[in-house]
């Protein structure tokens, strides 16, 4: 095949940004963290200080600002963007604007033009069902609720950041809710995607599945 596209979703602390580097690192590739860009527009409006429930102010600031990807984070008007993005402030923000039509339209825009003219890994809730539903690979990584929040505690423990665990367990459930019974792009399972659930799974043997995917397809297209 000359391009590959392999879209990855699931919920919040399944392993898609891990997994998905990983795995666009072993084909060598484009990795695409789509969850990336909604907190780069959250972690500016809280930066300006607009009202989180001002959707129409949140649809300029996503239309005005200047994302860029870089392989150790993203760039959000010049400016490197890594551990800003994972607090749970900005977190629960990124899933309220998710929901607005506005800076969807905006952001889905971007995700499939940088898809257009080049191999990708993206992932996010969306990428199979909405985003890419051609995708020659579409995966939907799952896990339990309990796994995914003790990965999000032991990821900030290790940063130095001070976090309940279970007030993140409740802030994912939160997520999980809001991204599930959104209008616009619910979370949900494409058709053809082959469902991984990562409870108890090591990060290396998850990226090794999809590999294996990424294979086959290639294989039937020779």
């Amino acid at each position: 095949m000359s391009r590959i596209s392999v879209a990855i979703d699931g919920p919040a602390g399944a392993g898609k940004s891990t997994v998905a580097r990983r795995v666009a690192k072993r084909l060598g590739i484009t990795y695409v963290d789509t969850g990336a860009m909604y907190r780069a527009i959250a972690w500016k409006a809280l930066q300006n200080k607009i009202d989180p429930e001002n959707e129409e102010a949140i649809t300029q600031l996503a239309e005005s600002v200047q994302i860029d990807l870089h392989p150790d984070g993203i760039r959000v008007d010049g400016r490197l963007l890594k551990d800003e993005l994972r607090t749970s402030e900005v977190s629960q923000l990124a899933s309220n604007i998710a929901k607005m039509p506005g800076v969807r339209r905006i952001l889905v825009n971007i995700q499939q033009r940088i898809a257009e003219g080049r191999s990708v890994v993206m992932d996010g809730r969306d990428i199979g069902s909405h985003v890419l539903p051609h995708a020659d690979v579409k995966v939907f990584l799952t896990a339990s609720i309990e796994e995914r929040a003790m990965r999000r505690y032991r990821e900030m423990k290790a940063k130095g950041i001070d976090v309940d665990f279970e007030q993140l367990k409740a802030e994912l459930a939160k997520r999980d809710e809001n991204d599930r019974t959104r209008e616009i792009a619910p979370l949900k399972k494409a058709e053809d995607a082959v469902l991984v659930d990562t409870t108890g799974c090591p990060v290396p043997e998850v990226v090794e599945k999809i590999l294996q995917l990424c294979r086959n397809k290639i294989n039937d297209e020779e």
